[in-house]
């Protein structure tokens, strides 16, 4: 080696380490919001952590809040990818390594999901979700021996990008198994097939309006791919920042999933009735409700969520026609029995994974079972509120039937003779008959309200139950 070779060498060598002192000590741009994404992908899959309380405004994880409002959305979106698709990635990532890696690399295989995230789904420049990648291996004392591998896997799905998302388009990684079997259990392999592939697309946004008169559905529709669902409910999709929408300052309306906004209504003529709404925030079907005349008592146990409630109200207008109680259900004795009871009970939430692409990595089948025993003693509870004549009606956003049929038909059957079936025809509310079953209990699944544009097609699984005291 000549002289200058050798000068050559050593430049490039002192070079490279003042580069790893400089990176060291200063931020490199774009690293701190990829390492949070890192942190929070581990922490909803790892520790069954939900997404949400990760991703809060104002409560969230710290290395989130402490990310700027753009940086934020990033990491909201790299999370939404790497869930909605993470069977696939796993799949890819594992076809790649040619070991499969420690038990314990955790958090490297959250940095692994992260990148491959940007990669195949993101508008992120492709080196920078590499570079980023293996920066982030480097100052992890944990993962730095892993580095060369997270930059020769990451260059490879640079690569191999359109083959392996043509593939994703015909095949699909059902993970986690244990969701994927228990709605083909339910439903049949070829349903939960059509379930799982439409989880997989963005959800859109479903608009309620107070009022079908306002002519703000037009408003809404203008410009903007859309289509109306029923004389009160708008869907639109895109990329849509709500608050800009026409008639939102005004409050004419809010947002809320078309499956989410049946069981409020199920109730008779409502002008003037006391209504009783348990588990009320957000404050969706309440607001239904109080648009409708009703006289409404919302009962909410958490505090936080009580005050969510009161602001979504107080946007639209309607705060003043509702009286908010905080407290436990269960501890609650009201002076009089109200002419309708609303429980949208807590649950698994497994018919929300295209909006929440975390419930079935942060469920389980456990999970199911005991929110199933608490909507049943919470269900007998809301009971005692119905005055004779009144209504009951019993909601929630599972897909699972321990959550929703199995629930309803035990009360039905436990209750008899004092409350009765109030059977749902097709054709009501606008349902179609594959969202009407036998016993008229109403039964929403992803896979429905197709759509010549998949953007526009399907709805939460839901399921709805109506009961009338004598």
């Amino acid at each position: 080696m000549s002289a200058a070779q050798r000068a050559d060498t050593s430049n490039r060598r002192k070079n490279k380490k003042r580069r790893r002192t400089n990176d060291a000590g200063e931020p490199r741009p774009g690293l701190e919001t990829r390492q949070c994404a890192h942190r929070l992908l581990s922490a909803i899959v790892d520790k069954s952590t939900p997404m949400d309380a990760l991703t809060d405004d104002q409560h969230g994880h710290p290395s989130y809040l402490a990310l700027a409002p753009r940086d934020r959305s990033l990491v909201r979106a790299i999370l939404m990818a790497a869930l909605r698709y993470r069977g696939d990635l796993e799949a890819v990532i594992d076809d790649y390594l040619e070991r499969p890696l420690p038990d314990g690399a955790l958090s490297l295989r959250a940095i692994l999901h992260v990148a491959a995230a940007q990669i195949f789904f993101l508008d992120v420049p492709a080196h920078s979700a590499v570079d980023l990648a293996v920066e982030s291996a480097n100052r992890d004392p944990r993962n730095r021996r892993f580095a060369s591998l997270v930059n020769a896997v990451t260059r490879r799905m640079v690569r191999e990008k359109e083959t392996r998302l043509d593939m994703f388009s015909t095949t699909q990684s059902h993970g986690p198994f244990w969701f994927f079997d228990r709605l083909s259990a339910v439903y049949g392999r070829e349903s939960a097939e059509r379930i799982f592939a439409i989880h997989r697309l963005p959800a859109p946004i479903d608009i309620t309006l107070k009022s079908p008169t306002e002519g703000i559905a037009e408003a809404l529709l203008d410009g903007r791919s859309g289509k109306r669902l029923s004389d009160t409910n708008v869907r639109l999709t895109g990329k849509i920042d709500v608050t800009q929408l026409p008639g939102f300052t005004e409050g004419h309306w809010w947002v809320q999933d078309y499956a989410a906004s049946l069981p409020a209504k199920m109730f008779d003529e409502l002008d003037g009735r006391k209504v009783l709404d348990v588990c009320a925030a957000p404050g969706g079907k309440t607001a239904q409700l109080l648009a409708r005349g009703a006289r409404v008592t919302a009962l909410e146990k958490s505090a936080s969520r009580a005050r969510r409630l009161e602001e979504n109200l107080r946007r639209i207008g309607l705060l003043d026609k509702c009286e908010i109680i905080v407290t436990d259900m269960f501890e609650y004795s009201p002076d009089k029995a109200f002419d309708g009871v609303l429980l949208d009970a807590p649950c698994s939430s497994t018919g929300t994974v295209r909006r929440h692409p975390d419930v079935p990595w942060t469920k389980s089948s456990a999970d199911i079972d005991k929110l199933a025993a608490l909507q049943a003693r919470m269900l007998d509870k809301a009971a005692e509120f119905v005055a004779p004549g009144g209504l009951l009606v019993f909601s929630n956003c599972s897909l699972d039937p321990s959550e929703g049929e199995e629930v309803a038909n035990a009360f039905g059957n436990n209750s008899a003779p004092l409350f009765h079936i109030v059977p749902v025809k097709p054709g009501e509310y606008g349902l179609d008959a594959g969202m009407v079953d036998a016993q008229g209990f109403v039964r929403t699944t992803p896979a429905q309200l197709p759509d010549v544009d998949r953007a526009l097609a399907g709805l939460d699984g839901f399921f709805a139950g109506r009961f009338r005291r004598r």
